[in-house]
């Protein structure tokens, strides 16, 4: 019997001599399907002897695995033949698949009353399929090496497991490979001997304990969820954008090609709830295996939680602080890896509320690098993963944060009310890029002779490999025009501008991102036209985060006070492809009030400044950075000669265009110049609640008094990584000159700030000069 699914034919089965039949037939119509199949195999082969086990849907009761104890002792060299009626999908109504989901049940196979109905009508609907068979022999070797189980009834149960996961193959080499699946995930794992013998050395573990907890872990798709949750997910996130994503096609290739020579573990970047939804769906819509993503245990709600356990969703407590459960879950992740399924989780952790990508957490990433020096895989790749959006409307909810608000717990009438805000408007688009993989191979390799990788080492191995993918999501993620008009209008400081005058000042930010050769949106590619500004600017409009104000001669721009925290998320999305052009304009700037060698001091400064905002920003080694440094700076004719002779530092500064540091690193300054100032009065080790708090009300006054050039400088977000720096410099500790050190630390910030306003000052004259060019153009 041959059938269809889609373009993928349902192969002929045959049995060749003495086999056992291990059928999985749970229903009267699989049942004569079955019968029809045995008479055809008997007939074919008259002379083999074909036994039949009938296996029931759920766990086999004593009776059968006794039978088949029995049957198992007759003769190794007879095969075992796992069988399955396979149901072509389709047919079902999708209320009746959603109940089947969340229950648990196969959703695309048809209830019991409707099946001879259905093969009535259309034969082709179902058919039975076997899996690869193998002789008694086979699998006793394969039980004896991996489990530490010794009795014939163990036997029998590893042999059903066997079965069940040879016909899953072959469903999946009929579905595709985006139905890809683990199953009998906890079988399979507490029969295990290197599970085991781990158990074992945790005081006080238990395998029922240990089975407690992957039945936390538990997750699988149905064939439905595999086509249900990506279609909410669209559903979702198209009432607000363009249901069409972004996607590189070439890089979608070579993801194809590189996921199926190796598991891969797809990390993302995080700015929106959104971004748990959009990695499935990217994966359906191009046809790719499916990844089991990681998720805080508190998204596990209401009917929520079953529904997204059985769409792949794994859910982990917060907190690891059980050695029996970080033992299980490491095991559970070398399990995933070494079946070859893909994991996925963001590389932040969490959402980020500032708009730029936050530090990479290594927590799960150390368990998949277990997997690999245990052996487990050849290679896992590190698959980076960027979206981006045009807008969000979560930016709202990030400003309340900044201001020192408190985060909206989950549930269901948060979901509720996410899901409504997706419609509040239009949102734009969503970019997905996937950059190149990176290989764990090559940074956990472990030199001949050597029995396993020191502790040390590995972790510095980790924080290569997930900087290296952070570098690698950030250089794919496209440039938005977004974030190109909110960081332009944000330096105004509430001053609005005409659409042309947004136009003409663009047009430096647009050159700079060609020379670079960084990827942009199409709509940054439409801001070289005054129609793709305007259409921008209306995107932006109606406080979103963009004032327009409209009576005069003609409409004008800006940003109001009060939507300066959500415009800096936008800005702050794009501060990547101008970081190391602004951290040169402020070392020129530094160097052109230092005293003796100006070249040193200039490169003084770029590592001062990069030390200083590390805990902001992703940076390249120290090498390869000060390389970077020079490439922008080679774009000055003989600017190491003129910077040395100490005359020329403005006009070099006013050849750099466009010239971002005060665009794009004030906020960040101000914020920690805030804290600095703070510190001066504060206890040696002040903690810190109330050190940001102290921070809010200084930083308010400032605002107030227009001391600071705008409200986003005012952030509890900023403060809290401004204590990080603080704290790296050695200011939070008690010493005999803590007060000096503090107060150094304040001058030197204050000295920054004063080189951001020389810098703002030329950006002005540029902008003057092009307004006069402007004018006399027209």
């Amino acid at each position: 019997m041959t059938s269809r699914n889609g373009d993928r034919a349902l192969p002929e089965v045959t049995i060749d001599g003495d086999a056992l039949v291990l059928a999985s037939v749970t229903s009267p119509a699989e049942l004569d399907l079955l019968t029809d199949w045995l008479r055809a195999q008997r007939a074919a082969h008259p002379g083999a002897d074909i036994e039949v086990i009938q296996l029931p849907a759920d766990e086999p009761p004593p009776g059968v695995i006794a039978e088949l104890v029995e049957q198992l002792e007759t003769g190794d060299d007879r095969a075992v033949v796992p069988v399955r009626v396979f149901w072509v999908p389709g047919g079902l109504p999708t209320r009746v698949k959603i109940v089947g989901l969340i229950q648990g049940r196969d959703t695309y196979r048809p209830p019991e009353m409707l099946q001879r109905r259905i093969l009535r009508r259309d034969k082709s609907r179902a058919t039975v399929v076997a899996g690869e068979p193998a002789k008694v022999s086979e699998l006793r070797q394969q039980w004896q090496d991996t489990t530490v189980a010794d009795s014939p009834r163990e036997f029998a149960r590893f042999v059903l497991r066997r079965a069940s996961l040879a016909i899953e193959r072959i469903e999946l080499r009929l579905l595709g490979p985006e139905y890809k699946s683990p199953r009998l995930v906890k079988p399979e794992m507490l029969a295990s001997s290197r599970f085991r013998e781990g158990l074992e050395q945790i005081p006080g573990a238990t395998v029922e304990k240990a089975g407690e907890m992957l039945d936390e872990l538990a997750t699988g798709w149905s064939r439905f969820s595999v086509d249900l949750m990506p279609n909410l997910g669209r559903a979702i996130f198209s009432r607000g954008f363009d249901p069409n994503i972004d996607y590189d096609a070439d890089e979608i290739e070579t993801l194809r090609g590189a996921l199926e020579r190796h598991p891969a573990v797809l990390l993302f970047s995080h700015r929106s709830y959104l971004d748990g939804a959009i990695v499935p769906v990217a994966m359906q819509e191009n046809r790719l295996p499916p990844v089991h993503t990681f998720a805080g245990i508190n998204l596990s709600f209401g009917f929520m939680g079953p529904l997204m356990r059985r769409s792949g969703v794994i859910f982990i407590r917060r907190k690891l602080d059980d050695p029996l459960y970080k033992y299980v879950l490491r095991q559970f992740v070398g399990y995933i890896v070494e079946k070859r399924f893909n994991l996925s989780w963001s590389i932040e952790g969490t959402r980020s509320r500032t708009g730029k990508m936050l530090p990479p957490k290594l927590g799960l990433l150390a368990y998949v690098a277990d997997a690999y020096l245990d052996g487990r895989s050849d290679d896992i790749l590190l698959q980076p993963v960027s979206i981006s959006f045009d807008q969000l409307h979560e930016t709202r909810e990030y400003a309340a944060y900044a201001r020192g608000g408190e985060k909206t717990p989950e549930g269901v009438s948060w979901l509720y009310n996410f899901i409504k805000a997706q419609g509040e408007r239009n949102f734009g688009k969503i970019y997905v890029r996937f950059p190149a993989a990176v290989s764990m191979r090559e940074y956990l390799y472990l030199p001949p002779g050597e029995p396993e990788m020191e502790e040390a080492a590995k972790r510095l191995a980790l924080q290569k490999m997930a900087f290296e993918v952070a570098w690698r999501i950030l250089d794919a993620t496209p440039i938005n025009a977004t974030g190109l008009v909110s960081a332009l209008l944000l330096v105004t400081r509430g001053i609005a501008l005409t659409r042309d005058q947004v136009h003409h000042t663009l047009q430096d930010s647009l050159d700079y991102l060609e020379r670079k050769g960084t990827p942009v949106t199409e709509s940054t590619r439409r801001l070289r036209s005054a129609d793709g500004v305007q259409a921008a600017l209306d995107a932006l409009s109606g406080r979103n985060p963009v004032t327009r104000v409209d009576g005069g001669r003609e409409p004008v721009w800006k940003i109001a006070p009060e939507d300066e925290h959500e415009a800096a998320f936008y800005r702050n999305s794009i501060i990547h492809a101008f970081l190391e052009t602004s951290i040169a304009e402020l070392a020129l700037a530094y160097a052109g009030r230092a005293d003796g060698d100006r070249l040193e001091a200039f490169w003084s400064q770029v590592m001062r400044l990069r030390d200083l905002l590390k805990f902001e920003f992703y940076f390249a080694d120290s090498a390869a950075f000060r390389a970077h440094i020079a490439e922008e700076m080679a774009w000055l004719d003989d600017w190491e000669t003129r910077l040395a002779d100490g005359t020329d530092v403005e006009a070099l500064l006013h050849e750099m265009r466009p010239l971002m540091a005060h665009a794009m690193l004030r906020p960040f300054i101000e914020a920690y110049e805030i804290v600095a100032d703070v510190l001066r009065d504060a206890p040696a080790q002040i903690e810190e609640k109330e050190l940001t708090q102290r921070a809010l009300g200084v930083g308010s006054q400032r605002a107030a008094q227009r001391l600071v050039r705008s409200n986003e400088s005012v952030s509890a977000l900023l403060f809290a990584t401004a204590r990080q720096v603080a704290a790296d410099q050695g200011l939070l500790e008690p010493a005999p000159d803590l007060a000096q050190r503090r107060e150094t630390f304040l001058t030197e910030l204050r000295g920054i700030l004063a080189d951001m306003h020389q810098v703002h000052m030329i950006s002005r004259q540029q902008f003057m000069e092009r307004e006069a060019a402007a004018h006399q153009t027209v």
